[in-house]
């Protein structure tokens, strides 16, 4: 299974190498190109033109193509671009004999994806009040009662979500409690390692869904709490979790990496968060990002991540430094460091101010804080 996501994700979204290091668009190419199986415009657009975000390009220069995310294998597209459009004379359709080339599709990545979302505020929502048995952690086949679900019915299903950051800058996170508060100094935690950032915003509440509920009885006579029959055993509920109507898709059914627009990078974005995780993140890992629909930022959006440069003490110039030093603030006897490519990631769901994207792939760990740049940058 990994074997194979790892192919699906190669073709789609290119390799390290060629991410990390932008090659220089080839001197020649051939006039036209037959399609293989395994290819996108995404993977031939890096072959020839060296710039895997030329692909639209290479797309409107192939008038045949009605979906430029469903190629078929033995199409016959024009490398021209830019300034020039094939003559039918020289494209053609494959023979349909096979199945068309997709994007990547949901299953692919779906195993390493996290159900988690953003909201404004949440001290409004139904909440788990008790658990069966007065148990202080209820899983599948156990029993939650809810208060704030007055209208509920019999057999209505319901996800069970728990409050789990606060999201903002120049503080990426603060944790919360089982009731919902901010824990004292947890923001505090970021400020030796993450970059300075101009950014004073408040964006959002992270709710990470930890079961799934059906109601059994309604609330109304003596009983002023729903009861509701878990049906998850990934994770334990807890009383002070929250209760939201059940997403029929949570997830686009496939993906379509690309660039982001030009306004995306005109934001200092940064990693927030590493789900699951504290600090950093590898392959298949997700990242909370500070961006969102607000921004221009849409699934599919691909982006390198970056560490700052740091600043460090010449110990050749002034050799009276005695201590390490790996700031971001500069003083005398210092030197900036280059920024430092860590991973890209591919963004696979939105909100108005924050987004979830998966690492698709890297050469070491991103961590939180880092900077999200143009997936060509260098």
């Amino acid at each position: 299974m990994f074997k194979r996501i790892r192919t699906v994700v190669a073709v789609a979204m290119l390799t390290v190498a060629a991410y990390a290091v932008a090659v220089e668009s080839p001197g020649g190419h051939p006039d036209t190109y037959v399609v293989r199986r395994g290819d996108t415009l995404w993977d031939i657009a890096s072959r020839f033109l060296g710039r895997p975000w030329l692909w639209p390009e290479i797309w409107q220069a192939n008038p045949q193509v009605a979906n430029p995310h469903l190629i078929y294998p033995g199409d016959v597209l024009s490398l021209a671009y830019l300034d020039r459009v094939a003559t039918t004379a020289k494209v053609q359709p494959g023979p349909r004999q096979e199945a068309p080339i997709d994007a990547i599709a949901l299953a692919e990545v779906e195993p390493f994806l996290k159900n988690l979302r953003v909201t404004d505020s949440f001290e409004q929502l139904p909440y788990v009040v008790g658990l069966e048995d007065n148990r202080l952690r209820a899983s599948a086949g156990q029993v939650a009662y809810v208060v704030g679900l007055d209208q509920a019915r019999p057999g209505q299903r319901y996800a069970v979500v728990r409050p789990t950051v606060a999201y903002a800058q120049p503080r990426p996170t603060e944790d919360l409690g089982a009731n919902g508060s901010t824990t004292p100094g947890s923001g505090n935690l970021w400020k030796d390692f993450a970059a300075p950032t101009a950014r004073r915003e408040f964006l959002g509440y992270e709710l990470a869904q930890v079961n799934i509920g059906t109601v059994t009885r309604a609330a109304g006579g003596n009983a002023e709490a729903t009861a509701m029959l878990l049906e998850d055993s990934g994770r334990e509920v807890r009383a002070g979790d929250r209760i939201v109507a059940v997403e029929a898709q949570a997830y686009d059914l496939q993906f379509v990496p690309h660039a982001p627009a030009p306004q995306v990078l005109e934001t200092d974005i940064r990693v927030l968060a590493v789900a699951d995780a504290l600090t950093a993140a590898g392959p298949r890992d997700v990242i909370a990002i500070s961006g969102g629909a607000r921004e221009g930022i849409d699934n599919g959006t691909v982006f390198s991540l970056w560490r700052f440069g740091s600043r460090v003490n010449d110990r050749v110039a002034h050799t009276r430094f005695s201590r390490a030093d790996d700031g971001y603030r500069g003083g005398h006897g210092t030197v900036g460091l280059p920024d430092e490519y860590a991973a890209h990631a591919m963004v696979f769901r939105t909100f108005d101010t924050v987004s979830y994207a998966l690492v698709m792939e890297g050469v070491k760990p991103a961590r939180v804080g880092y900077q999200l740049k143009h997936p060509d940058a260098r």
